[in-house]
């Protein structure tokens, strides 16, 4: 178990208020009954005294109630809530077997009607991240009236499927996540950790990459091979998306995401639809990648998740609430998208111009991409702790497989905030390839920063054609002095599956074939960045 002293410095790390309370008492393996007669075990964190009928938190977990559970449940349970942290089927303890996110509807529900059935809980609010925020959505259309708020983190209500569409597996994160399922109960594996790392980094390499979980700790992921073989169109996927439930949540919701996340884009759609139904919810977006930990979402369930516990509102604050890069600023706004940011294209041009008018002449850039030296990750949206987020590109810029092209130096600040899209005119001398696109911020001492990007796979890509590519969302500020940057390469590994160039699966392609690139530009092939932007640049 954590000790004390080190949650202590989390607590200061994280800037909290002071607790309620020191004094905490743990009810161990509560046993929770499903209706197939499995039983799910949890724990029950509350105050040594008074805490019968305190707001419930609720949390549902893959990944153990030891450490990982301390970190969660006694910062709640030190301010105002007594907290259920329950292992979901087939992990620590609990019985059944794991088949990730299928089966959380219906265990969900039965520990909910469990729950309201405790003779010491009464008002519930359900909260976590990521996993701990998809099991809150597969429920969310059929809550007990005990249930007062929701507050999910960095998730989102169709979780894995935005990584594993046709246009593109995101493998690093679906890898490594698979990789953590499967050994987190072996014997000392956080003293076990770096070593085990580094495996995982080695096997993204593995050909054919079907075998690289028996690279990475020597067993079978089944659903690792379920994302090598079953796109996010599959039917092998039915019963994970909980989208349409969206609509149809009553009570209210408080959702904090991160620029860097990995679900990001689906938690924005999903907090789209609760404004467009009138619902009660607000939006909460900083700058952080998937695994940050910050003090957020308990500020969240402390002030929003309480106050609707108790049957009060809480603190007034704007319904949109956005950390601005760039500027380093919190800003206040009504809706996602905000009003006021109109899409201003930004054109590729020959000699690596990027300007707000499209080039008069048209003209190309090649470039070769080798999958076997594939153009490496820098930075962004990664599930890696230490290697996601905010990262200087300037050394992935001066390889011969990545263009760049930017701006003249800006006259004024540009600010952006919403959807970021391009339009990357492309043709390969083999059909199948990858398009990458990124937008960066380059300082005034030269160096690149990336801000969001996307990626496309083609099939077809012989014959030069349009290619829409859908960047992550962002909010930033392009400062006066800086220049705004465009990236276009075919690949950013190990983030994405490397595409191999045969057209054959990634589960058994071992042939990589090198191809030659062309990004083409011009009034007829008109390439461009699309950036919603405050006024005019």
């Amino acid at each position: 178990m954590i000790s004390r002293l080190i949650l202590r410095k989390l607590e200061r790390k994280l800037q909290l208020d002071p607790p309620l309370t020191r004094r905490i008492t743990v009810q161990r393996n509560l046993r929770i009954p499903m209706p197939d007669g499995v039983e799910l075990l949890a724990d029950r964190w509350l105050p040594r005294s008074g805490g019968d009928g305190l707001p419930t938190a609720l949390l549902r977990t893959p990944y153990g109630r030891g450490t990982y559970g301390a970190i969660l449940a006694r910062p709640l349970a030190e301010r105002g809530y007594q907290v259920v942290i329950q292992s979901v089927r087939g992990g620590f303890g609990s019985g059944g077997t794991l088949d990730p996110m299928r089966q959380e509807r219906a265990d969900g529900l039965a520990t909910l009607d469990w729950l309201v059935a405790q003779p010491w809980s009464d008002a519930i609010v359900l909260y976590g991240p990521s996993y701990l925020g998809y099991v809150q959505w597969a429920v969310a259309d059929q809550l007990p009236p005990q249930v007062k708020a929701m507050i999910p983190v960095v998730t989102e209500s169709a979780l894995t499927l935005e990584s594993l569409r046709p246009g593109g597996m995101s493998l690093e994160a679906s890898f490594e996540w698979s990789v953590l399922i499967g050994t987190q109960e072996r014997p000392l594996s956080g003293l076990r950790k770096m070593s085990q790392d580094k495996k995982t980094a080695r096997a993204l390499w593995t050909l054919p990459l079907a075998e690289a979980d028996i690279a990475a700790f020597g067993e079978r992921s089944p659903y690792f091979q379920d994302t090598l073989t079953h796109d996010a169109t599959s039917p092998r996927w039915d019963g994970i998306d909980h989208s349409h439930r969206v609509a149809d949540v009553t009570v209210p919701v408080s959702s904090v995401g991160g620029w860097y996340d990995i679900f990001l884009p689906g938690q924005l759609r999903d907090f789209q639809v609760l404004q467009e139904k009138g619902r009660s919810a607000r939006l909460t977006v900083g700058p952080w990648t998937h695994a940050e930990f910050t003090g957020t979402p308990i500020e969240e369930a402390v002030n929003f998740g309480l106050a609707h516990a108790r049957g009060v509102q809480p603190p007034h604050r704007a319904p949109v609430r956005l950390y601005v890069m760039g500027e380093d600023a919190w800003r206040s706004f009504d809706s996602w998208p905000p009003a006021g940011y109109s899409p201003q294209r930004f054109h590729l041009g020959a000699a690596g111009a990027l300007t707000s008018e499209p080039p008069a002449e048209s003209s190309v850039d090649t470039y070769r991409y080798d999958p076997a030296d594939p153009t490496p990750t820098a930075g962004g949206v990664r599930l890696a702790v230490g290697a996601a987020g905010r990262a200087e590109n300037t050394e992935l810029e001066a390889r011969p497989d990545v263009l760049t092209y930017t701006t003249p130096v800006l006259d004024q600040d540009v600010e952006v905030v919403g959807e970021v899209s391009a339009e990357i005119w492309f043709s390969c001398s083999l059909p199948h390839a990858d398009v990458l696109v990124r937008l960066c911020d380059v300082d005034q001492d030269g160096r690149s920063w990336n801000v969001c990007d996307g990626l496309v796979s083609l099939t077809d890509a012989a014959e030069p054609q349009g290619v829409s590519v859908t960047l992550w969302p962002t909010a930033y500020r392009f400062r006066r002095g800086h220049r705004i940057r465009v990236q276009v390469a075919s690949g950013t590994f190990p983030r994405y599956t490397r595409n191999p160039g045969t057209g054959e699966s990634p589960a058994t392609a071992t042939t990589l074939l090198a191809a030659d690139q062309t990004v083409h530009f011009g009034p007829d092939r008109p390439s461009a960045i699309t950036l919603p932007v405050l006024g005019s640049a």
